[in-house]
């Protein structure tokens, strides 16, 4: 905080801090509330406000009547301490400005260099009346009728960027009063250029510019997005391969927050098709990754924490298990910990999503031909010793990354990553995802009866449950751009539905700012957990029109198979 404000009144030879004379209580002066924990502060950070040197003060006193009694009493308050105070003494005191009903400006002269005085930006100084200036503020009101919600008309803007303008001329910092107090309101007084923001709430300001490293994001540099041909999207036709693509914990406004930090493009926004998905899990409104996971790959709604199995803890079968018989092939990508809820969903069966080791030998018995993703000692360190040659006896080529994966042509592989190559993508984790979809597009694509690939951006939902903007939003880029590999394989093909959803919406995020013309967003989370937020669907390629309308999350996977058009094994 730069700048702190007293209410002060005279009244029986001592200057009272109150905002109304009839609130005036014995003891509450200015002396005692203000300047010597000021004084005592300034002693014990060696002769600086604050223990930074580099971070000054001013004390703002606004004198709510009678000037002619308030200065006299207020210097020889001061005795003393100038040092403290005066900056003619010392570059590093505490600057006084006298605010409210301060003497006319042919008096300035009168007073010390203790003291400098709030201007008006309609009166006109004379340059030695500048001198005795700290800053200039005025209503806002004065200005535009705005309440702090939204922006100012384009035109109230002008005229309030202009009196900023004005005092800046004049080599002085300036500050509205009365304005509305809250974070959208600071940040448009902010855009406009004022150097002070009021608040009666410090720690809320506080807290709303020290996590500004987390809470805003720009981008340097935009990605194209792909261009569909939707020569295939809405087809009436059976759909040879599908393609989930999850994004954990992405909701609209994560969304909102990717495309604009990309200068307003994205893959998913070419997506014509769409719908909402309900949340639920069977325990509770709110579902976390397991239990929405789990909708999904098996149709059943479960508990939170369940991995494919029903509420009652009874085996589900997901979608791998059901395309198997027909000769269709799967594949399952996560860009983190491949034991974790989502991808698990798809090929475990467990009580409780925090037994990566069960769930790592759950794969044994499933039905994915491809797996990639870290959490190599799931598998490696398993209690079953004989897990990874029990794996490689059913056909599968073990990889611990990514170059291998993509030098083998084996249509049967599991690639256990190490944990650092899927670090976060601001820590340099770099094409990981793109280049393992690519791959398992390619092995798959060589069974003539389709396959089923789910790939997730894990760590969209890291970045909400950290309350971490430029995390999300970098997370959420990188989904994108493996959503535009996705779009123009579907092109290509011609018979790939691709399917753009979310498990669940993670730290109820709102967009405070977002320009698209510049690549900026700045938010606010109001939850470190899971919110139960529809989240949308996107559908493109045959039989995408199916995925129109709001409806809970299990009726995905029933869209799914039915977009394969599946007749039954005799």
């Amino acid at each position: 905080m730069g700048s702190i404000e007293a209410d002060v009144f005279y009244r029986n030879g001592e200057l009272f801090v109150a905002h109304e004379s009839g609130e005036i209580t014995p003891g509450k002066t200015l002396k005692k509330l203000y300047i010597d924990p000021l004084v005592a502060f300034f002693k014990d950070h060696a002769n600086h406000p604050y223990p930074d040197p580099k971070q000054k003060l001013q004390l703002v006193i606004d004198i709510k009547e009678d000037y002619e009694h308030v200065i006299p009493k207020l210097l020889a308050d001061l005795k003393g301490n100038e040092s403290v105070f005066d900056h003619q003494i010392n570059p590093s005191a505490i600057k006084i400005v006298m605010s409210g009903a301060v003497p006319p400006a042919e008096k300035f002269k009168d007073y010390p260099s203790l003291i400098s005085f709030d201007g008006r930006p309609a009166n006109t100084y004379t340059s030695d009346q500048l001198k005795h200036i700290g800053m200039i503020s005025d209503d806002i009101s004065h200005y535009s009728v705005w309440n702090g919600k939204g922006t100012p008309t384009p035109t109230d803007l002008d005229k309030m960027k202009a009196v900023i303008g004005k005092a800046h001329a004049m080599g002085k910092p300036f500050r509205f009063w009365a304005t509305k107090d809250s974070p959208n309101s600071w940040k448009e007084l902010e855009h406009m250029g004022v150097d002070w923001i009021g608040t009666d709430h410090p720690a809320l300001l506080k807290d709303f510019y020290q996590n500004r490293v987390k809470l805003e994001y720009s981008n340097p540099k935009a990605y194209r997005p792909y261009q569909p041909t939707y020569k295939s999207d809405g087809l009436k036709t059976k759909a040879k391969n599908v393609i989930l693509l999850i994004g954990d914990g992405m909701g609209l406004a994560q969304i909102q927050a990717g495309l604009s930090a990309n200068f307003g493009q994205s893959n998913i926004i070419t997506i014509k098709h769409l719908g909402l998905s309900r949340t639920e899990a069977s325990n509770s409104d709110f579902t976390d990754s397991a239990a929405g996971a789990t909708a999904m790959a098996t149709g059943h709604k479960t508990n939170n924490r369940y991995i494919s199995v029903d509420s009652i803890g009874k085996p589900l079968q997901s979608i791998p298990d059901i395309l198997a018989p027909y000769g269709i092939t799967s594949g399952i990508i996560s860009s983190g910990d491949i034991t974790d809820a989502t991808p698990a969903a798809f090929y475990a069966h467990q009580l409780e999503r925090s037994m990566t080791k069960e769930i790592a030998a759950d794969f044994q018995n499933g039905h994915v031909d491809i797996l990639v993703g870290s959490k190599r000692k799931s598998f490696t360190e398993n209690p079953d010793q004989k897990l990874m040659d029990k794996i490689s006896a059913k056909g599968y080529t073990i990889q611990k990354d990514l170059k291998s994966f993509v030098a083998s042509n084996a249509d049967k592989q599991v690639v256990l990553l190490d944990d650092s190559a899927t670090r976060k993508i601001l820590e340099g984790r770099g094409e990981m995802l793109k280049t393992s979809f690519l791959k398992t597009v390619e092995l798959l694509s060589k069974n003539k009866k389709g396959f089923f690939i789910m790939a997730e951006g894990a760590q969209i939902d890291h970045g909400g449950h950290a309350n971490d903007l430029p995390f999300a939003v970098t997370e959420q880029q990188d989904f994108d751009r493996l959503v535009g590999e996705a779009l123009k394989f579907a092109d290509q093909d011609g018979e790939t539905l691709v399917i753009v959803t979310a498990d669940h919406e993670t730290g109820g995020l709102s967009l405070l700012d977002a320009s698209y013309r510049k690549g900026t967003v700045r938010g606010n989370f109001s939850t470190d957990d899971h919110t139960n937020i529809m989240v949308p669907v996107f559908a493109y390629g045959p039989g995408s029109e199916a995925f129109i309308g709001v409806y809970p999350n299990h009726q995905i996977f029933y869209k799914i198979i039915e977009a394969y058009r599946l007749k039954k094994i005799q």
